[in-house]
């Protein structure tokens, strides 16, 4: 039989967090962000449940023509833009709409020859300072585009560096408010973060044609620990589970795994699963990151290796040999244990464990 092992997507839990967006974003319309292979779920995994988006964001051309081959006929933007000349013959023959951010694009775009003219993304660097015209230099890049034929419609956006923090959005906010006044095009300016912290009390949020939620579809908090996933009513789109494959009785002074990191205080009982750092969950994961063993909170002990890691079965005597162990998501009893705690113990974010999922890992729908 195949390794115990087994990652889960939910797509209940991704049409439930996309209704949780869409409710947060006012009039806007939502882009489903499926960068990164849809943040690891997979592109293809994901699309049924989020084609009741109003488009998909993504960043590479691949993953444009895998949306479009799926039967996708409305938007799909690229969030980066086009990285050569010849991008832009792609994007005049899947009709992608496509982010400019820098004076090369605009440059590509003006020698491209196209009988349909394209979408555009003019995006501002409103304080992240990645991508993006600043904004003294934003009107001069507007005109630019605006005067090209190449050119259809520009929307303006932004990007948020602080959504999640106590920094906060004012300084940007206000600053592409000022750089964009009277200029026609839809905007787009929050991301998860935004769409789910600032919408209500920022009028220009309020009021903005799209948002871009991306960790937050897929049910991670943008803003744990100050939020929650459960706390912004997200569910998660992926479980990581496997079995325990083994099991050990231990005595005072025994040490579990390399390096001997822990040591047993006294009789132990402890079950070894089938996941390891192979499978993508971070071998920096601490002694008492939290699992679910049948659904109940349990802990791990020792370091985590290539294809193996020990979990506490001492307070648990229904739980042995051929128990579940849920790494993150939703148990079989409905108990979820949120990717975000998972993270926060490996000293990262929901986004990694998220993406690192390994492609040894069999994958299932549900």
């Amino acid at each position: 039989m195949p390794r115990p092992i087994q990652a889960t997507i939910h797509t209940d839990a991704l049409r439930a967090n996309l209704h949780t967006l869409r409710a947060a974003s006012g009039d806007a319309k939502v882009w489903a962000v499926v960068k990164a292979n849809a943040y690891g779920h997979g592109i293809e995994r994901v699309f049924d449940a989020l084609r009741g988006a109003d488009g998909f964001a993504m960043l590479d051309l691949e993953e444009a023509q895998r949306v479009r081959a799926l039967g996708w006929r409305g938007p799909i933007l690229l969030l980066e833009g086009v990285f050569e000349q010849r991008d832009l013959e792609l994007c005049s023959r899947l009709n992608l709409w496509h982010t400019v951010h820098c004076d090369e694009q605009i440059d590509m775009l003006a020698a491209h020859k196209t009988n349909e003219p394209h979408r555009v993304f003019l995006k501002m660097n409103s304080g992240m300072n990645r991508l993006g015209f600043k904004p003294a230099q934003y009107r001069s890049a507007w005109s630019r585009l605006n005067a090209l034929p190449q050119v259809d419609e520009i929307s303006l956006v932004t990007h948020f560096s602080d959504a999640d923090g106590a920094i906060g959005i004012d300084a940007q906010v206000a600053a592409f408010v000022q750089a964009t006044q009277d200029l026609p095009g839809e905007r787009s300016l929050s991301n998860s973060a935004a769409t789910l912290r600032h919408t209500n009390t920022h009028p220009v949020l309020k009021a903005s044609d799209w948002v871009r939620p991306g960790i937050a579809m897929y049910g991670s908090a943008p803003d744990y620990p100050s939020h929650t996933a459960t706390g912004w009513q997200l569910e998660p789109a992926m479980t990581l589970a496997a079995k325990v494959i083994g099991v050990q009785q231990l005595q005072a002074g025994d040490t579990v795994g390399y390096g001997s990191s822990f040591t047993a205080p006294g009789p132990m009982r402890i079950g070894t699963v089938a996941c390891g750092y192979a499978d993508g969950y971070p071998r920096i994961c601490p002694t008492g990151t939290p699992v679910l063993i049948d659904g109940v909170r349990g802990r791990t002990l020792g370091r985590v290796s290539m294809d193996m890691l020990a979990v506490d079965l001492t307070d648990l005597p229904d739980a042995g040999w051929g128990s579940t162990v849920t790494l993150w998501g939703r148990a079989a009893n409905g108990a979820v244990l949120s990717i975000d705690e998972v993270a926060a113990q490996a000293g990262t974010l929901g986004y990694e464990l998220m993406c690192a999922l390994a492609q040894r890992v069999p994958v299932v729908v549900a």
